[in-house]
């Protein structure tokens, strides 16, 4: 019976968009982009932010100490999620295994202040940077929500799932 009602009239399986949407070329583009964002934030601050922090005022070496702490934490959370998600596309990881690695991974906080005397200061470069890192991770969050807390959805009856809770919210025996 479970069988039967994961599949859609006419014998035909139901999509799971976010483990297609994982699976799909916007995925590759998402994985491509984070990994280079995360060298090229390593080469800057490695190269020239050395140089363009020591030019800036306490208030602004502060503000890049800071923000480069954040940045660099955030891009490191983002990267351990697309590493996981590939393993996952690619075998190497089981759905449970990838479940308990992604309760290390942190999409969330890691804020960054955007307007103000210490965000002024900062170096255009590292601005496009945090910028960057910052749609990456809205992005990721996203993709990740539509996972839900879990991973992917299992295949169930969604309309008698919606149902059930409707039914159990009035108290009533569902046939």
């Amino acid at each position: 019976m479970a069988e039967e009602s994961a599949k859609l009239s006419g014998g035909r399986e139901p999509v799971l968009f976010a483990s297609r949407l994982a699976g799909s070329e916007l995925f590759r583009s998402m994985f491509k982009e984070g990994m280079s964002l995360v060298e090229e934030t390593a080469d800057y601050l490695d190269g020239d932010g050395r140089g363009e922090s020591r030019r800036l005022t306490r208030a602004g070496a502060l503000a890049y100490a800071t923000e480069s702490m954040r940045l660099t934490t955030r891009l490191m959370q983002l990267a351990s999620w697309l590493l996981l998600q590939r393993a996952v596309n690619d075998g190497e990881l089981s759905d449970e295994q990838a479940r308990i690695e992604k309760n290390k991974v942190r999409l969330n906080g890691l804020a960054t202040a955007t307007q103000g005397a210490g965000w002024d200061a900062l170096p255009e470069k590292l601005k496009a940077l945090i910028g960057r890192s910052l749609r990456l991770q809205d992005l990721i969050r996203r993709l990740d929500g539509a996972f839900g807390p879990d991973g992917p959805p299992e295949v169930g009856n969604p309309v008698r799932e919606q149902m059930g809770r409707i039914a159990a919210a009035f108290n009533l025996a569902l046939k």
